[in-house]
């Protein structure tokens, strides 16, 4: 996006992305599924980077989810795998460009070497600020409320009101997403951030993940430019 582009339009404080399309990217091509979420893994360097440039404060990327597990084993595999080499390299890296990275999600099912790597890169980038960004691994939106309800129980909390909730939710203290994008052409939720995109404007692309260039992420900007967010009101009361 161009500096005076970006004069005139504005950027969404928060956006969340739901990165799909990898393996329908590489059938297309006839090359075999894992060859997708290489070149996925390249796209997400860039939009971070991107986003850092153009002023975005929040972003937050689905990148495995719960349900995701019951993938074929060897998939699964390769994807953890690719994880943990791009924590101990590519992730790093967003630490000299001040990106504070926190992973949300489960945990508990990943490995002792990658919940390590987690550990030290939240560590690492604690005090960054130029942009936050969240890596929602293992997790799910059902998960999420659920885990804030555990916290409640075991807390004996009897009455909490909806801002007291968010509080147990495993992306407080973040604002919601201004800007939920869904790559690949589906135009469903797949349990993502269910309570934090309630008002949220969802944007549908049919591009698949790894083409998902820089300049796409622009375009659907320039859309959420377009929106009247009115919060139950109507035109005139904004």
């Amino acid at each position: 996006m161009a500096k005076d582009d970006e004069s005139r339009i504005s950027i969404p404080k928060h956006i969340a992305i739901i990165m799909d399309g990898n393996g329908r990217w590489a059938k297309k091509r006839m090359l075999p599924r894992v060859a997708g979420h290489v070149r996925g893994v390249k796209r997400v360097k860039e939009i971070v980077e991107h986003c850092a440039n153009i002023g975005v404060d929040y972003l937050t990327l689905f990148a495995f989810g719960r349900e995701n597990w019951q993938r074929p084993e060897e998939e699964v595999s390769f994807l953890m795998k690719l994880l943990y080499e791009q924590l101990e390299k590519e992730f790093t890296k967003l630490h000299e460009q001040g990106v504070k990275i926190r992973f949300i999600g489960d945990k508990t099912r990943l490995s002792s070497k990658i919940n390590s790597k987690i550990f030290e890169l939240e560590q690492l980038t604690l005090n960054n600020s130029r942009l936050h960004l969240n890596v929602a691994l293992d997790y799910s939106g059902m998960y999420d409320i659920t885990q804030a309800i555990n916290k409640l129980l075991v807390e004996k909390v009897t009455h909490v009101t909806e801002s007291d909730f968010e509080k147990y939710l495993l992306t407080y203290p973040d604002p919601h997403p201004d800007l939920l994008i869904r790559t690949s052409g589906e135009a469903r939720m797949s349990n993502f951030m269910l309570w934090q995109i309630a008002y949220s404007e969802c944007y549908f692309t049919s591009v698949f993940w790894p083409d998902f260039k820089t300049h796409e992420l622009d375009v659907a900007i320039k859309w959420f430019n377009t929106r009247e967010r009115r919060y139950g009101k109507i035109s005139e009361q904004l």
